[in-house]
């Protein structure tokens, strides 16, 4: 299973490419999980992720979980669309300095 660890800047059209493909190949994470499986800063990057679900890229949801509650987010269809038609793309045409970094293409 890849993951999308990259302690390097990344552009924020990758970091939306990397948690799409993190949603699709897990079926789904919790806040905390995506983020560390991203390497993401939930403060830094919380905005991607309202952003992400606002245009129906991705889904959140809110599970209870004793007396706390926990924010899990997965892929839609539209999400897989876009990372097919646009993202995937707009990456060869455009690659990453560091490909070891990438996760694996599950599209």
């Amino acid at each position: 299973m890849g993951d999308c660890l990259s302690h390097e800047y990344r552009d924020r059209i990758y970091i939306r490419k990397d948690i799409l493909i993190a949603l699709t190949e897990s079926g789904g994470l919790n806040q905390t999980a995506l983020m560390s499986r991203c390497g993401l800063n939930i403060i830094t990057h919380k905005d991607i992720l309202d952003d992400m679900e606002a245009k129906g890229f991705i889904k959140r949801t809110e599970e209870p979980w004793g007396s706390k509650k926990i924010i899990r987010y997965n892929v839609t269809e539209k999400g897989v669309h876009v990372c097919k038609q646009v993202l995937e793309p707009y990456e060869e045409l455009f690659p990453r300095k560091n490909k070891a970094n990438n996760v694996r293409e599950t599209f």
